[in-house]
């Protein structure tokens, strides 16, 4: 009997079985494997979000593009906003092939994403309201997004691995970038070094809210664990929060900037920062789309695909 007989004589049971044996020991799931169901859509709804996040969060820093305040600054930040958009598309097309068996398309991510079914990063939905915004984001938005990324640099579904790698060696260029006009602006005038720190204070609620809710007691859920068990990811949210902290905290006070928490502090004990709580009925509000920019980014973006829907036409008919 064939091998590929004999898998399709196995129980589902069985499957499921052998599925595990292969992502305990290692291996790489593909596309055309055989996967449980609450893998493919944890998948979907991961890949999905990260792909329209990356999107969306090119919309913040397009709006610093004609207003960046020389053309080296107005090149740089293009250029990484088109990396974005870049990353976006990957990511989407990797969502789509798992999406495939589902009898479901691209076209769906975007009708998801239109009716709120799909989410997009908490973060996104802020305001940038000053050039300082704009290299935060860059800086310790990026930053966090590494942390977030490079842990799951060795997930067990293959393709999402291999965008990763390409996506994280840019995104390390990104969050070069937004260091350096952060750097500029903290050595700068009273007044720039001022901005900094209101876009520090602005941002770091939604800094912390970045990596998710810490544990089920939270939200009643803990969507976390089925990434754990699948080998997608490695660590908590909590445990990337931690690392964030660990790595920016001393970056943020060696520029002479204040944290906008005066609880906050590394217990030697525990061997881990206390802080605050941000509101995390804030966050649930946010992501269902009521943040300060979600209606108006999520505008944008639907007059942007309704505009260039001749050009996806053309293509599915030159196809």
């Amino acid at each position: 009997m064939s091998e590929a007989l004999f898998f399709q004589e196995m129980t589902e049971e069985q499957k499921y079985e052998q599925f595990m044996k292969r992502i305990n020991a290692g291996e790489k799931i593909e596309a055309d494997d055989w996967m449980p169901e609450d893998y493919r859509m944890t998948l979907i709804k991961l890949i999905s979000m990260h792909g329209i996040s990356e999107i969306m969060g090119a919309l913040p820093e397009k709006e610093w593009v004609p207003k960046a305040p020389s053309l080296k600054r107005k090149l740089g930040i293009m250029a990484k906003v088109q990396d974005e958009m870049g990353h976006g598309q990957l990511l989407l097309r990797v969502a789509e092939d798992l999406m495939k068996p589902l009898g479901k398309t691209r076209e769906d991510i975007m009708q998801d994403l239109f009716s709120g079914r799909l989410k997009f990063h908490n973060v996104f939905h802020m305001e940038a309201p000053t050039w300082g915004d704009a290299g935060l984001i860059g800086w310790l938005v990026d930053g966090a997004a590494i942390i977030t990324q490079t842990n799951m640099l060795n997930a067990s579904y293959g393709p999402y691995a291999r965008a990763l790698k390409r996506i994280c060696a840019e995104e390390v260029f990104h969050a070069q970038h937004g260091e350096a006009i952060i750097m500029a602006l903290a050595e700068g005038t009273e007044e720039q070094n001022a901005m900094v720190q209101d876009a520090v204070n602005r941002w770091w609620e939604a800094l912390l809210m970045f990596f998710g809710p810490g544990d089920a007691s939270t939200t009643g859920t803990s969507k976390q664990d089925t990434t754990i068990k699948y080998r997608i990811r490695t660590k908590t949210n909590e445990d990337l929060r931690q690392d964030f902290f660990t790595k920016y905290i001393p970056r943020v006070l060696s520029l002479g900037l204040k944290l906008p928490d005066e609880t906050m502090h590394f217990d030697q004990d525990q061997e881990l920062w206390v802080y605050r709580q941000p509101d995390w009925n804030k966050f649930k509000d946010i992501i269902k789309n009521n943040g300060p920019k979600s209606q108006e980014r999520l505008g944008l973006r639907r007059t942007a695909y309704e505009t260039n829907k001749w050009v996806r036409e053309a293509l599915n008919t030159a196809n």
